[in-house]
């Protein structure tokens, strides 16, 4: 598979994007708390693994913890230019406008308050705790798999792990009560996942990882 990436296969490239697709996306979803913004995330994280294929590495039996390293980095980029486009707007004097109804769709939607309160408390976290919590808790990576899209050692990320989900306990109690949300739909007291799990969005308690259970 790794080879056949490399070489621009492209049946290789529609499999990659069938796996993993929606764990991009969903891992998108909950670090921009926007279902449009991770939809752009999906389309340029795969834009990313098809210029950068060469550097695909024969590493473990699965490109994943390389796809989502990109993820991340395409993460930073694009938090980065939100921010500059706030600041931007920031500066702009403001004008009457009419009445803005996507609010009101969003409160449809069954996890808003939950994917809102989540964004709020990783907001307050450093970037390399958040980083490693969603790829972890949230998408289900191991501590190697996390470790490898990362670029850092494995005890690295359990450290930053155990510090994100000891902040996050507090931070996310204290902003899901204000909201009337429940805790434990961020999965703040979750274990990663073993390299072949995934972990269900919103309500869904992560499972411990093969690696927690052995220490």
């Amino acid at each position: 598979m790794h080879a056949r990436i490399r070489a621009g296969d492209p049946d290789a490239f529609r499999e990659l994007f069938r796996d993993h697709a929606q764990l991009v996306y969903r891992h998108a979803v909950r670090i921009t708390g926007d279902w449009s913004a991770a939809e752009d995330v999906v389309s340029l994280t795969f834009l990313e693994a098809w210029r950068l294929r060469g550097k695909l590495r024969d590493e473990g039996e699965s490109p994943r913890p390389w796809l989502m390293g990109i993820a991340v980095n395409v993460l930073r980029n694009t938090g980065r230019a939100a921010r500059r486009h706030e600041r931007a707007l920031a500066r702009v004097p403001l004008r009457d406008v009419l009445p803005d109804f996507a609010d009101e769709l969003v409160g449809r939607i069954a996890d808003s308050d939950e994917l809102a309160a989540a964004k709020v408390a990783l907001g307050q976290l450093r970037r390399a705790e958040r980083e490693v919590f969603a790829l972890c808790v949230w998408s289900g990576l191991g501590y190697a798999e996390a470790a490898e899209a990362l670029g850092v050692p494995v005890g690295t990320v359990r450290s930053r792990l155990s510090r994100a989900r000891a902040r996050l306990r507090k931070l996310t109690d204290s902003e899901l009560r204000r909201r009337g949300g429940r805790a434990e739909s961020l999965g703040a007291g979750t274990e990663p996942l073993g390299a072949g799990g995934q972990v269900q969005g919103g309500r869904t308690t992560a499972a411990r990882s093969n690696e927690e259970r052995t220490r």
